[in-house]
């Protein structure tokens, strides 16, 4: 037996025990004539002591022996400590070491390992398995765990079954490029890691599961970000005889249950906004409503007024930015240059200034009148002491970068609190998108997802105003989850095709499988996907998810601990039937 307990519950109730520990030496404090070891495991630390009076004096040279981050048990009693520490809860005792065991050795570590590091992030994702040993990290890991262990509570006593779907599937088109795997028995053919389990989950469906989900792997070879890895969890659901709002009043239900278990909350309202009302209102399709600032169009109180640039566009836009009127010109030039940035592209930022005794003050006071920069006031929402901001141009590139200055204003002013949750429904999105690189239209979604039966007939005319029957779950202007109504007949979906430029061959040859099981008495159904990664990281205040994931990759996609991607060698391209192609420089 290596421990009799761990080092994170003996307290006072433990004095006068005999004991036997095994941990990390995370801190060593040598007097001479007395050593103390901080013993630290998973549970937490406990301090050990050796002094000359009542200790050998081997032991006395084998603890004054050791090193940071060794292996060690140690057997001894608990004993009431002088000094206490009541920031831990085994602040009130130590333990008097009557034998130590080295188990391991180790080198000293390139980061202290502690609270706050010394490492940067490079250093840290290179070694780990050492960063895992910091609390930080490993507190995010064992959140991970409990978010998974309550979203499996909930879905088990809603009657879900977990079921788990193949990871080597056939490639299908479904948006981001699939990551491929070669087949050594079949010559010149690959599987695809799936992006979902998105036709699995259908064909459970046909199998009669009725009720599924898995907490499952998916994998895009797409570009990376701080909330975006190359391979991610979802929890992924499907449900059969269901309607829109059976799954939204399910899974209000999960998110009500994580928010009160996880976080002590209690959120009732979960509004529900179209797609269209979210553009206009918020300039994206999962709005952060945590803070106000919801856009305003001035086009008919802004135009023809002398100043052409505004008359030029089409569309003017503005916010009202609460308390910000006494922000000064250096700091106003200053949103001016960030919306400038190429990853906003604005040409520029018009604002006015609605002082607190009521006046009005623009840089655009030429060409408007206070009367006209008052009826902004009132269109915005505008009150005395707040800012407006107005920006103009194409429609959807205009509120697109209004949408990213609303977001940094609120990161600003620090009105986007982790601690307060704001969860919202939106709905009622385009059905397809129309693509201009292909001139063709494409699934918003994914080719699966129903038209709403109201608009099905604008298919054969006016595609682009067909309505979606999906819905996405936006939390403080993250969108967690997503998901629709499926169709689930073979003649609906052979359409869908159509419409997406399928030829028939290219129909039955991605989708054949699933087009022949809908012929056998597919149900109605429908279902929706979490995040998993970026749920868990907003329940814990968090916008990256890469603390809360074990072993992350960098953004280029590396996993620079074990060096992947990395090349193969000769005999296993051979026996894979792989030819690299090498580029000749000219």
């Amino acid at each position: 037996m290596y421990r009799s307990h761990t080092c994170g519950e003996l307290n006072a109730t433990s004095i006068g025990k005999e004991v036997k520990l095994s941990g990390w030496v995370q801190k060593i404090r040598d007097k001479g004539f007395m050593v103390w070891v901080d013993l630290r495991d998973r549970y937490g630390i406990t301090q050990l002591i050796f002094d000359e009076e009542r200790s050998s004096k081997e032991l006395m040279e084998k603890a004054q022996g050791l090193g940071r981050e060794f292996v060690i048990q140690v057997s001894g009693k608990v004993i009431e400590r002088e000094s206490k520490n009541t920031n831990i809860p085994t602040g009130e005792i130590e333990v008097l070491v009557t034998e130590l065991t080295i188990l391991n050795t180790s080198l000293t570590p390139p980061f202290t390992i502690e609270e706050d590091t010394d490492g940067g992030e490079d250093l840290r994702m290179k070694y780990r398995y050492l960063d895992i040993r910091r609390n930080p990290v490993k507190n995010k890991l064992k959140f991970r765990h409990k978010v998974g262990m309550e979203v499996r509570n909930y879905l088990s006593n809603q009657d879900f079954i977990e079921v788990e779907t193949p990871y080597l599937i056939k490639s299908t088109p479904e948006g981001a490029r699939d990551f491929v795997v070669p087949s050594r028995m079949n010559e010149g053919q690959f599987y695809a890691l799936p992006q979902s389990p998105q036709t699995f989950k259908q064909l459970l469906m046909v199998g009669g599961m009725d009720k599924y989900f898995q907490i499952v792997k998916c994998f895009r070879d797409e570009d990376l970000r701080a909330d975006r890895q190359p391979e991610f969890t979802q929890i992924d659901c499907e449900m059969a005889f269901v309607e829109q709002e059976d799954i939204l009043n399910i899974f209000e239900g999960l998110t009500r249950h994580l928010l009160k278990e996880i976080n002590g909350v209690e959120v009732e309202k979960f509004p529900r906004i179209t797609y269209d009302e979210a553009m206009k209102k918020y300039g994206n399709d999962k709005p952060d409503i945590r803070f106000g600032m919801e856009f305003a169009e001035l086009n008919s109180l802004a135009k023809n007024k002398g100043f052409n640039v505004f008359d030029q566009q089409e569309l003017i836009v503005g916010i009202a930015v609460p308390g910000a009127a006494s922000f000064t010109r250096k700091e106003i030039d200053k949103l001016i240059s960030w919306v400038k940035r190429p990853q906003v592209g604005a040409n520029g930022l018009v604002w006015a200034k609605y002082n607190e005794d009521g006046t009005l003050k623009s840089s655009v006071d030429k060409f408007y009148s206070e009367e006209d920069l008052k009826s902004w006031a009132k269109e915005t929402g505008a009150k005395p002491g707040d800012l407006i901001l107005v920006m103009a141009g194409d429609t959807a590139k205009t509120r697109t970068q209004l949408s990213a200055l609303r977001m940094y204003l609120g990161n600003e002013l620090g009105l986007r609190k982790a601690n307060e949750f704001a969860p919202l429904w939106v709905i009622d999105f385009p059905l397809l998108e129309w693509d201009e690189e292909t001139e063709r239209f494409h699934a918003m979604h994914h080719p699966f997802t129903s038209p709403k039966k109201e608009d099905f007939a604008l298919l054969e005319t006016k595609p682009g105003e067909v309505r979606a029957n999906a819905y996405d779950l936006v939390l403080n202007g993250n969108e967690i989850g997503g998901g629709s109504i499926r169709i689930h007949d073979k003649e609906t979906q052979s359409k869908m095709f159509d419409y997406l430029g399928f030829t028939p061959e290219e129909a039955k040859a991605q989708f054949g499988f699933l087009m022949d099981a809908f012929q056998y008495g597919a149900p109605p159904h429908g279902g929706i996907a979490f995040g998993f990664d970026r749920l868990v990281a907003i329940l814990g205040g968090q916008e990256s998810i890469r603390d809360f994931i074990a072993f992350p990759k960098n953004n280029n996609g590396r996993d620079v601990m074990i060096d992947a991607p990395a090349k193969l060698d000769e005999a296993q391209l051979k026996e894979l039937h792989l030819q690299i192609n090498q580029q000749v420089e000219s």
